[in-house]
């Protein structure tokens, strides 16, 4: 069931283009999921598709609904068509209802999974449920019929082993407007008595009552995350706990998906978390000076207290769990900024962060669709821009010692009549037996331009940006639709151009392999994502990610 319903997620994301120019119209979603009253409020996950499949039918290419269905319905001789369709209604919902079914830790672990679908015709709903669980005896399932609270239960007896045709245990019940179907009687038990007992249920839980209110309106999909519950599942132990709770939405865009994500710090605690910077309503000035062809883009505003804002703090507290340390975080997804800290013997936080006050971007750029070449490094090239503030003098008088220090010249050269300062290593070339010359290698360069101090990584970069020979990141059209559904008010861009960038993020995250895989649809049409974070009540980190693809 968990598979099916990460598959329906992903789905969504991968074929959304085929809507028509005004989309949301068709589709009629819940403010949030009503199967929510089965589920005990220590459920580390639930997730619901807020719509009816067959309202996304119409936007399918490649049979992906079908497929979804068949996944739903496999090796249960049930068809959709006949059996569900009839009845199921705008709302499917999956929940990891606890960690142990009988919380005996000496017997195993085995986790419990409640799926909830909503029902227009509850007679119908019944017949499917008879008819799913005669099936089930017929390959040689032992049925049992329980009456629990008034409400009739059908499961496998655990009493005889299921044949090999029938690989998982099941039981169903049909509750109110809901068919409800888990892998034990014991979860249906649990999810009765959760409706009956409303102090028991996630609606009664004040994390879940504050993270329902931000869904993004017209969500199609749902997603609520208890993160204790959800690190203790997984068998981690929760560090460094700012945020206990994360509430995800996926909204359809003509343009693209926004999956919107907030993490709410606990009701109980009174951890003041901060964004990295103050609100911009609109996009810095600092990305005039990034050209179009940029294959990725960052750009905000103040970089001096990143190290104390809530995204640091999100990061401190996913990295320890997992990884133990931000440090081994950092060492085993992004390797090359550690070989870059210690090759120059930086530290970001001291050497650049510190006085980096005012708008930036920084970006890498691609000719042709392939990453530059830096000199023969396989490091693609870049840029970096930073507002003119009174912090900017110091803070390159200390990048100028960093390079003094490790054997670099400090220099001023013209370029197209502007004047530029060189980093360069110098050395000695014997060309025969009685002359030398000296040949120059530039490890970056820097000079000022209105308003803005513009570091890149070697000349041709540089000359790429002072000449304007192509259109700027921020007049981009595309730039400018991938931007229009985040948020006025935010704290800035990360921008990735998915063609231009997959083959370096795949060598630098070896782990985003994985995750193309489980999302498959998704990112074999991705265009572009960009990256915003947007918060701006206190305990909680908002931010959404806007996924663009590729329109047949």
């Amino acid at each position: 069931m968990a598979g099916a319903i990460a598959l329906l997620l992903f789905s969504i994301a991968g074929f959304y283009w085929f809507f028509p120019k005004s989309p949301i119209g068709l589709l009629t979603s819940r403010s949030q999921p009503g199967a929510a009253v089965f589920v005990s409020k220590l459920s580390p996950v639930i997730v619901s598709l807020l719509v009816n499949p067959d309202g996304l039918q119409g936007l399918e290419q490649k049979g992906e609904i079908s497929q979804i269905k068949t996944n739903l319905l496999a090796k249960t001789s049930i068809n959709y068509q006949e059996d569900i369709k009839p009845w199921l209604g705008n709302e499917i919902t999956l929940a990891v209802t606890s960690q142990d079914i009988d919380r005996d830790p000496e017997n195993g672990l085995q986790s419990g999974y409640l799926m909830a679908l909503a029902t227009e015709n509850p007679a119908q709903s019944h017949e499917f449920v008879e008819l799913l669980f005669s099936k089930r005896s017929l390959a040689g399932a032992n049925l049992a019929v329980e009456q629990y609270k008034g409400v009739k239960l059908l499961y496998d007896s655990p009493e005889t082993p299921a044949p090999a045709k029938i690989q998982t245990a099941l039981a169903g019940a049909v509750v109110d407007n809901f068919v409800l179907l888990a892998n034990d009687a014991k979860v249906l038990r649990e999810a009765i008595n959760n409706v009956q007992a409303p102090d028991l249920n996630l609606t009664s839980f004040p994390q879940y009552q504050k993270a329902t209110q931000e869904i993004a309106k017209d969500a199609v999909a749902v997603a609520f995350l208890n993160l204790p519950e959800v690190a203790n599942w997984q068998g981690f132990e929760l560090a460094e706990s700012t945020y206990n709770s994360q509430i995800l939405s996926l909204v359809l865009n003509p343009q693209g998906l926004l999956a919107e994500s907030t993490f709410l710090t606990s009701t109980l605690t009174s951890t003041e978390v901060t964004p990295p910077s103050a609100s911009l309503s609109k996009p810095v000035g600092a990305l005039h000076y990034i050209p179009a062809s940029a294959s990725l883009a960052i750009s905000g505003a103040n970089l001096s207290n990143l190290a104390e804002s809530n995204l640091a703090k999100l990061w401190k507290q996913g990295t320890a769990t997992i990884y133990g340390s931000s440090a081994e975080a950092i060492s085993r997804w992004i390797q090359p900024l550690v070989d870059v800290q210690k090759d120059w013997g930086l530290n970001f936080r001291e050497d650049i962060f510190s006085w980096v006050v005012g708008e930036y971007a920084i970006a890498m750029l691609t000719e042709n669709n392939a990453l530059l070449p830096n000199q023969g490094n396989t490091t693609p090239n870049w840029v970096f821009v930073v507002e003119t503030t009174p912090q900017l003098v110091e803070g390159i008088a200390r990048l100028d010692k960093i390079a003094s220090s490790k054997g670099l010249n400090v220099s001023s050269l013209t370029l197209n009549q502007q004047t530029v300062s060189a980093w360069t290593e110098l050395t000695a070339v014997t060309e025969d037996k009685s002359a030398l010359s000296v040949a120059a290698k530039i490890q970056g360069v820097h000079t000022t331009q209105g308003n803005y101090e513009i570091f890149t990584s070697d000349l041709k970069t540089m000359d790429k940006v002072l000449s304007s020979k192509e259109k700027s990141l921020i007049d981009n059209p595309n730039f400018q639709d991938v931007i229009a559904p985040i948020p006025q008010l935010n704290q800035g861009y990360i921008y990735v151009d998915w063609k231009k960038s997959q083959k370096l993020l795949e060598r630098q995250l070896p782990l985003l392999k994985f995750v193309e895989v489980l999302g498959k649809p998704l990112f074999n049409n991705l265009r572009s994502l960009t990256v915003s974070s947007y918060s701006r009540e206190p305990g909680t980190l908002k931010g959404g990610v806007f996924f663009q693809f590729h329109r047949s």
